[in-house]
């Protein structure tokens, strides 16, 4: 069986955030499908087959569980479906997070994803209330995160998580962001935390700016935005928010054509 790995939102290897990917006529058993992803040891592992219909079904699984919605393994599957299996532009892809789609752009591509607006907050979690020696501008969470806008890019990038405290949500993760002032920066940063998914630290996240999109929109009163995500791999994301959907633009790269050894009973 053939799987591919890829950097995505980025057009250089070594950058963005690697995801694997295996084109499938049907599905492996689902304790197979998350053997491969503790095998891969990456964020995510995408598996994805076609339909009758002439759309793709598409599941994602990180090391500890599968998960309900990620947007770099989105853009990577759609990057080995057009650059390997002669796929015609937009994709639509039906997973648990509803219909999601990839275009290709003059840039790369275009992810099409729901908007999740944030819900305010008054407070965190206990678990995780006091790993901030400051008090946050501001407090919010979609379903499957919390995040915490430090107030400006400078204190995102030096934030010193604490993921023993972290990894107590489970598979909830934590987003810290705030706003860049930097002439040539972005405007907005961002990093990503989910040890209890087995994700330590994110490089690059999609399915976070969802939400982070419609937040600063709101904030800095535009619907167009430049993202970064200030891992140490480093991403940037073109942002732009629609009625009900957000637009991510970005690139991806082949690293990695492989061919799995599976148990000859799968």
């Amino acid at each position: 069986m053939r799987m591919y790995q890829v950097d995505a939102f980025t057009d250089q290897l070594f950058a963005g955030n690697p995801a694997a990917v295996l084109v499938l006529e049907s599905w492996l058993p689902d304790k197979l499908m998350l053997a491969i992803a503790q095998e891969n040891n990456l964020a995510e592992t995408a598996f994805v087959k076609p339909r009758s219909d002439g759309v793709w079904d598409l599941r994602w699984f990180a090391p500890a569980h599968e998960v309900d919605f990620c947007g770099h393994a989105t853009l990577a599957t759609a990057h080995i479906l057009f650059t390997t299996c002669a796929a015609t532009s937009p994709l639509i892809f039906h997973t648990r997070m509803g219909e999601l789609r990839v275009a290709k752009d003059a840039g790369g591509y275009r992810l099409d994803i729901p908007c999740l607006r944030p819900k305010m907050i008054e407070a965190l979690p206990s678990e995780i209330g006091r790993i901030f020696p400051s008090p946050p501008v501001a407090i919010f969470r979609n379903f499957e995160n919390f995040f915490v806008d430090l107030g400006d890019a400078d204190a995102v990038r030096g934030f010193v998580p604490d993921l023993a405290a972290i990894a107590r949500l489970g598979p909830v993760g934590l987003v810290v962001t705030g706003r860049e002032t930097r002439e040539d920066g972005a405007d907005f940063v961002s990093r990503y935390f989910a040890p209890g998914a087995g994700i330590p630290e994110d490089p690059v996240t999609g399915s976070i700016h969802a939400t982070l999109v419609p937040y600063w929109a709101e904030r800095l009163g535009r619907q167009k935005l430049l993202a970064y995500q200030a891992s140490p791999r480093g991403g940037w994301l073109n942002c732009e928010l629609t009625e009900n959907r957000v637009l991510l633009a970005g690139n991806a790269v082949t690293f990695m054509k492989a061919t799995l050894s599976l148990p000859d009973d799968t």
